[in-house]
């Protein structure tokens, strides 16, 4: 017997699978607003130095700000006052002759900076400096979140493989909380820094535990329905999140804001369910009988009850000892898991970093801020109903390479398309994330059907790992436009067409049960398509 057998006696979609999304839905709109959160509390408003002890009692005092500007700060090549040098003293001359300034003696500024508050009351960079020669701090707290979202991917999908998928969504959506709030009241960048790490640590248990319990509860016919609608979770998170920082503009409150729907999370978990899949499999009979008595009663279908025995729910896991621990070494222990493995690592980590890579470029096309945020949250709305159509229709693995394929072709044609065409430039950036975004919730997706159920977390542990090293190396790729204006769209497009070939050599999932065991996959059963209708019929 296979568990989508039970789910077709107690309906695999009813009131039960909704509650679950629903709560999910709940925990996983915070994921997008501190993925992007870097964006607006590390932004550089416009600074220059400090002029204020270029006062030397003269006439400097008396002068206003725009004349105090002209003969304290130089002038860049763009007309505009220097960031990070001014003179060594007042040049009054220049009030009256704008001549050629390159030759007059210049300093690092000496008392810190002035900055523009017009768009941002507050971010890091003003809070402390991280400006001229500490502009490195800046770029890396990004880096720093994300690689503890690498880490924790791997920590927690083994936690929740061994202790189960309810505990360890809890212990994240804890832990996450208290890291995010106390890093809001951070007194250094080091304190913000190390805060910040352990903020992404805990919070990608959210991710990983949330889609795959999701997943584990539906039948076949639902499975993409739960994937997109998880996905949209995202979406909409995102898309909220650019009115949310554009109205407060103080970075410690936008931290506390996007944190408290944790709040709500946590209270709503206690109607979250451990998986049946996992008790099974980890031999908890007693404990998957009462949640597939619950379901059946939520559901109505409370006839079916009297079917759910320990004896029945024993048969379908036969094939491997129960009660034993899990761990990622058995990702590679035999052949076709070891392959399987490694395509679907560096699928996600080519996934992830053009999805991300596109996402911090908020100005790279001209585009407001707020106004670029909302336009890349958009397009991913259509992006991922035509997810929903095509998952089906086309397949999961048509469907990646698709998306990949041509993700990778609009940043081949912002290569080529002059940098003063601005709107041409943002409109295929648009569409690039769209493409992205599509290719991020197919994989979630088809990742989940690929892996047995005793191993299925840790290998979201692993492919989310893969997924973080990717978004960690994104902010640095974006940096080498220092040495060609282009080389972070090559690098990018170059990585996104690598996923799409990766992606084509995976197995198609479409209307096959999910694997339950490592022996399942050696044995190709994955393959053994059996629709919802078809496990209907034959059980019935």
């Amino acid at each position: 017997m296979r568990f989508e057998n039970i789910l077709a006696d107690i309906n695999g979609f009813g009131r039960f699978q909704v509650m679950i999304i629903v709560i999910s839905f709940i925990g996983r709109f915070t994921l997008p607003c501190h993925f992007m959160l870097n964006n607006f509390i590390s932004a550089v408003p416009a600074h220059h130095c400090d002029i204020s002890s270029l006062d030397d009692g003269g006439i400097f005092g008396n002068l206003s700000e725009a004349e105090k500007l002209v003969v304290g700060i130089p002038l860049q090549d763009d007309g505009t006052p220097s960031s990070c040098q001014m003179f060594a003293k007042p040049q009054y001359h220049l009030l009256f002759n704008s001549s050629n300034t390159t030759e007059l003696p210049t300093v690092s500024c000496q008392n810190g900076w002035v900055y523009d508050n017009t768009t941002f009351k507050s971010t890091l960079t003003s809070q402390w400096d991280l400006v001229c020669d500490s502009k490195g701090k800046n770029k890396v707290t990004a880096t720093i979140f994300f690689i503890g979202v690498m880490f924790g991917a791997v920590t927690f999908g083994s936690l929740s493989d061994r202790f189960g998928r309810r505990k360890t969504l809890l212990g994240s959506y804890v832990s996450a909380m208290l890291f995010a709030f106390t890093s809001a009241f951070s007194t250094t960048y080091g304190m913000f820094a190390v805060l910040r790490f352990f903020t992404g640590f805990c919070i990608t248990g959210i991710i990983i535990v949330s889609a795959v319990l999701s997943v584990e509860w539906v039948d076949v016919e639902h499975r993409k329905l739960v994937a997109v609608v998880d996905s949209l979770s995202w979406t909409f998170g995102m898309i909220c999140f650019a009115a949310i920082a554009y109205f407060v503009n103080d970075w410690r409150w936008l931290i506390v804001c996007v944190t408290s729907p944790l709040i709500v999370a946590l209270i709503t978990w206690r109607w979250m369910p451990e998986s049946a899949r996992w008790l099974i499999a980890n031999g908890k009979l007693e404990q998957a009988q009462m949640y597939l008595t619950k379901c059946a009663e939520i559901n109505q279908r409370e006839k079916f009850i009297t079917t759910l025995k320990t004896e029945t729910l024993s048969t379908i896991v036969v094939t491997e000892k129960r009660d034993r621990s899990y761990s990622y070494i058995d990702l590679i222990r035999t052949s076709k898991m070891r392959k399987m493995a490694m395509k679907t690592g560096v699928l996600w980590f080519c996934v992830a970093t053009t999805f991300y890579g596109i996402s911090f470029n908020l100005t790279g096309f001209g585009l407001n801020i707020y106004l670029a945020q909302f336009a890349y949250a958009s397009i991913e709305l259509p992006a991922k109903l035509a997810v929903y159509y095509l998952l089906d229709k086309v397949g999961r693995r048509s469907t990646e390479v698709g998306a990949l394929l041509l993700a990778g072709l609009c940043l081949a044609i912002n290569i080529v398309v002059p940098k003063d065409m601005s709107v041409v430039r943002s409109v295929v950036a648009v569409i690039g994330k769209g493409f992205s975004s599509a290719s991020f919730t197919t994989v979630v997706l088809y990742s989940t059907e690929l892996y047995p159920t005793v191993v299925r977390q840790n290998g979201m542990g692993y492919n989310s790992f893969m997924a973080r090293f990717g978004v960690a190396v994104a902010p640095l790729i974006l940096l080498l436009d220092d040495i060609w204006k282009e080389l972070p769209q090559v690098v990018l497009c170059s990585i996104a067409l690598l996923g799409g070939i990766v992606a084509r050599m995976l197995s198609e999932t479409r209307n096959r049960c999910l694997p339950e065991t490592i022996e399942d996959v050696e044995q190709k059963y994955s393959q053994q398509t059996l629709t919802g209708e078809k496990i209907q019929s034959a059980h019935e």
